[in-house]
């Protein structure tokens, strides 16, 4: 099998092995938030609670977090055409079990089939991406790949909402079946090897750890939306406890070169920075995606099919822009582009904490288009920076630690924006306010909260570089694990 490296390509041209993963990727997290309209469908037909119907979502976010640690491990074990058959092979029997469901059980199950495919594309998408696109070329290709990581969850619940309008949940997955069947087809028959597989055992208990603490963690933030604060707070504390022994276990193990994650990505300070904006800024677009629609839906009166449709435009316009962005990037550098960008999340979640019950929905479209604006302008370059501040054998890992956090960053905002909304709105309640007007409140303090934390992608915003390089006075720590011949004890 023929191996692509990181060569020059036609300057305005995109890579066909980058297509068919961009495509792909598109495919699988498009299934994350497509699930959102159908809990009401769901509660009828397979005869669950609210709180029940939530875990077809919470399942899939979780088992992407318990997955994704241990992508950078297995990328670097195997072609790309074994990961992306793999992926693709587990997300099709997850999509297929899901549509035939004949219970809840069933249903759960799938999905969680489906989201371990769905762990290995986003790693498998941006590693091939950094090996194979020389550094002057990948702003422009990056802004490319905006169109799978943001429009897709966007599309999710629009396209939902469409389907529903029509005909069963169990559309949902069959739609997709063929579609990600062609897509596993092209993509088999057109792409390439990238890169050499290396040879490694796996360590077990490294898999267990970063599954049980990232997913405890995970699992203990999408349970605070209930009133029973004590449990969650039992697993996100546990959750942190066996993260931290994760850590150790991979320092120790770094030693010998057989990580599951390698942290010495953390030691490039601007992937670092990169790392800590992206998770703040996909806080805060997780926070609005769950905010906006509940008071478009409980406090607007619309319904969930015109709710997608009016915050369609923010997320196709983010994906839209992104390979303009990636283009201005490639000609000026980042900070030009990231700094606005960080400032506009700001402005854009404090415009949504003055919402009013009367705020026209022109203003609405115009304060959520400007969140997806500046999110488009942040992604991408910060993408770019981060990943090219590691070096080549490091991408993988990289890859993978960012999408864990954004998983963990994804449940921490809706977390974090349900529990001070319903914390307000209950105080209020208790002090003689009105349902409605407590909600709004609280809606509005949630905001509020999530722009304050914008103030945090400000401040790494101004202390990313214009542009990626490997710091000289770390390069030979990350330049290859200490050979096993030197290691003691």
């Amino acid at each position: 099998m023929p191996v692509e490296t990181a060569v020059p390509i036609p300057k305005g041209r995109t890579p066909l092995v980058i297509r068919v993963l961009v495509l792909a990727t598109f495919v699988v997290i498009l299934n994350e938030t497509i699930m959102i309209n159908a809990i009401p469908r769901l509660m009828a037909d397979l005869h669950v609670d609210d709180r029940a119907a939530q875990w077809v979502s919470t399942a899939f976010m979780l088992t992407m977090a318990a997955v994704i640690p241990a992508t950078g491990w297995f990328l670097q074990r195997v072609t790309t055409r074994q990961a992306y058959a793999t992926a693709m092979a587990v997300f099709l029997v997850g999509t297929a079990l899901s549509a035939l469901a004949p219970t809840f059980a069933v249903l759960l199950v799938g999905r969680v089939i489906q989201a371990g495919g769905t762990a290995v594309m986003m790693p498998l998408l941006m590693t091939t991406l950094m090996t194979v696109v020389p550094e002057q070329d990948r702003g422009r290709v990056m802004g490319n790949v905006t169109l799978a990581i943001s429009v897709a969850p966007a599309m999710g619940p629009v396209l939902s909402g469409l389907v529903l309008q029509v005909g069963s949940w169990r559309w949902l997955f069959v739609l997709v079946l063929p579609i990600a069947g062609v897509v596993t087809w092209l993509g088999l028959r057109q792409l390439k090897n990238v890169g050499e597989p290396e040879a490694g055992s796996i360590d077990v208990l490294s898999v267990v750890l970063a599954a049980l603490g990232f997913g405890g963690l995970v699992f203990g933030l999408s349970r605070f939306e209930s009133s029973d604060y004590t449990t969650p707070a039992l697993f996100v504390a546990g959750g942190i406890a066996l993260i931290a022994i994760f850590a150790l276990r991979q320092i120790r193990l770094q030693r010998t070169g057989t990580p599951l994650l390698d942290l010495r990505v953390l030691l490039a300070g601007t992937y670092t920075k990169a790392l800590v904006l992206m998770s703040v800024a996909f806080l805060a677009m997780m926070g609005s995606m769950i905010l906006l629609p509940l008071y478009l839906q409980n406090l607007r009166g619309l319904s969930p099919l015109a709710t997608g449709l009016l915050v369609m435009p923010g997320g196709l316009a983010m994906g839209v822009l992104g390979p303009t962005i990636g283009r201005l990037f490639d000609r000026f550098g980042g900070r030009w582009l990231v700094i606005p960008g960080a400032i506009g999340i700001a402005v854009a979640l404090a415009g949504f904490s003055r919402i009013t019950l009367t705020m026209p929905y022109w203003q609405l479209l115009a304060l959520h288009i400007l969140l997806m604006f500046s999110l488009a302008a942040t992604f991408t370059p910060v993408f770019t920076l981060g990943l090219g501040a590691l070096p080549h054998h490091l991408y993988s890992h990289g890859s993978s630690m960012l999408g864990t956090l954004q998983q963990v960053a994804a449940a921490f905002g809706t977390a974090l924006v349900v529990t001070v909304m319903s914390a307000r709105s209950s105080a209020l309640v208790e002090d003689g306010v009105d349902a409605v007007t407590a909600h709004l409140d609280g809606t509005r303090l949630a905001f509020l909260v999530s722009a304050a934390l914008a103030l945090i992608v400000v401040v790494a915003a101004i202390l990313l570089p214009n542009r990626a390089a490997v710091e000289e006075d770390i390069e030979g720590e990350l330049a290859a694990p200490t050979p096993p011949e030197l290691v003691k004890g």
